[in-house]
């Protein structure tokens, strides 16, 4: 696959690990149902980004999940988490939301979804460590203002349509500042039941999607 996936890494990195802006995230090492969703996404038009649905736009969904796999299966280092240029307030005020939430605004803690070591939950939910603040505050402003969708139900856009502008930058501020773990890699389960219903989370007893273009 590497030679067929050059095109990915023109704009992601070599070997998929990022690019120094940070605005082609990371996708090496991402859990592999998670990278196959965003394929779909993209290909399907739920996420907009005319260079890759363009790019996707004929590939079929054995492909997208080769591609997936070919990804989620790279072990490779991440770069040292940069320093947040934000006050030590809003930092905190990040470590908050991500931790424990905020229960009064109906705004769930990240890692009750994303595992308790930010590095994701296989197979289809990311970590959002490793990431650029840049990156990660303008996904959440795209699922405000509804650029960016998932398979309903949508939990992050409900979520994100809760963070007011500070929130967004204090949580992309603190998980940029944190170094990742474990290499990065995913836990196999969550802890615990997920706090709201998210279509992009295909129940364990649910049957994958049938190959071909009906599948979407």
């Amino acid at each position: 696959m590497r030679s067929r996936v050059l095109a990915c890494t023109a704009c992601h990195g070599k070997e998929g690990r990022a690019t120094p802006g940070g605005y082609f995230p990371r996708i090496a090492g991402k859990p592999a149902g998670y990278l196959y969703n965003q394929l779909l996404n993209f290909r399907d038009g739920r996420r907009s980004y005319p260079q890759m649905s363009r790019l996707l736009e004929h590939l079929t969904d054995d492909y997208l999940r080769e591609i997936a796999g070919y990804f989620a299966a790279l072990e490779l280092p991440y770069a040292p988490a940069a320093p947040a240029p934000a006050s030590q307030a809003l930092i905190e005020r990040g470590r908050q939301l991500v931790r424990h939430g905020d229960e009064g605004r109906k705004i769930p803690a990240c890692v009750q979804c994303h595992g308790d070591a930010m590095t994701g939950v296989a197979p289809f939910v990311p970590g959002l460590l490793g990431l650029s603040r840049d990156y990660v505050g303008s996904q959440l402003g795209a699922w405000q203002t509804g650029q960016r969708r998932a398979q309903a139900p949508d939990c992050m856009a409900e979520i994100a349509r809760q963070l007011t502008v500070e929130d967004v930058g204090a949580v992309s501020a603190w998980l940029a500042a944190q170094a990742v773990p474990g290499q990065g890699k995913p836990a196999m389960s969550f802890k615990g039941e997920l706090s709201m219903p998210c279509g992009s989370v295909r129940p364990p007893h649910a049957s994958a999607p049938a190959a071909g273009r009906e599948a979407r």
